[in-house]
């Protein structure tokens, strides 16, 4: 990207106080540059947290926020979630056994300490992809047994059901956790 892109970019910015992705790559656009390359040169200078930029229309409320499409990830780790009790209680035949394997290694290994990490930390630029990666397989090798030395304790006992709900509430508690917690940041990041 040459200098001539980022004096744009640079200038738009001022000139327009907060401008949107799309008013920036029209800008460009005008400038003489194609789509593909003012797209590129945008999401470069926003990386580099050059660029500040606002949403064309942030959710209002934690209900809107809660549906957009920024949230995709809460409704794929609900689908997880369910999918995982559905085919846990339900395959039993030799051929579906090794899907049952994974979704439950996903569920029991990966998504406790994911949850807890993404709580944790709910601003992207905290942690490194791989940390959180890394933290997310420890953390679930730990919150696993807690949640079963509790249960040992409870009249259910540490049976698969009570570990199965437990760990689908503990994940689902956990990610509605990150939702709110997301929200605060993104309408603290629209108001300033």
């Amino acid at each position: 990207m040459d200098t001539k892109t980022n004096q744009t970019i640079l200038e738009t910015t001022k000139t327009l106080d907060q401008p949107t992705v799309k008013e920036l790559i029209d800008t460009l656009v005008k400038n003489g540059y194609n789509k593909k390359t003012a797209t590129k040169a945008v999401y470069t200078e926003y990386k580099k947290g050059t660029l500040n930029l606002k949403h064309t229309h942030p959710p209002t409320n934690l209900k809107n926020y809660f549906i957009s499409l920024e949230n995709a990830w809460f409704w794929a780790t609900t689908i997880l979630v369910t999918t995982t009790l559905i085919v846990v209680f339900t395959i039993n035949t030799s051929t579906l056994l090794y899907i049952r394997y994974v979704l439950g290694a996903i569920f029991v290994l990966f998504l406790p300490g994911y949850m807890l990490i993404s709580a944790l930390y709910t601003k992207n630029d905290e942690i490194d992809t791989l940390e959180k990666l890394a933290l997310s397989i420890g953390l679930s090798l730990a919150i696993v047994p807690l949640i079963g030395l509790i249960l040992n304790y409870t009249p259910w006992g540490i049976r698969l059901e009570p570990i199965m709900a437990s760990l689908a509430l503990f994940t689902q508690t956990m990610a509605l956790t990150v939702v709110i917690r997301k929200h605060k940041y993104f309408s603290l990041n629209q108001t300033v």
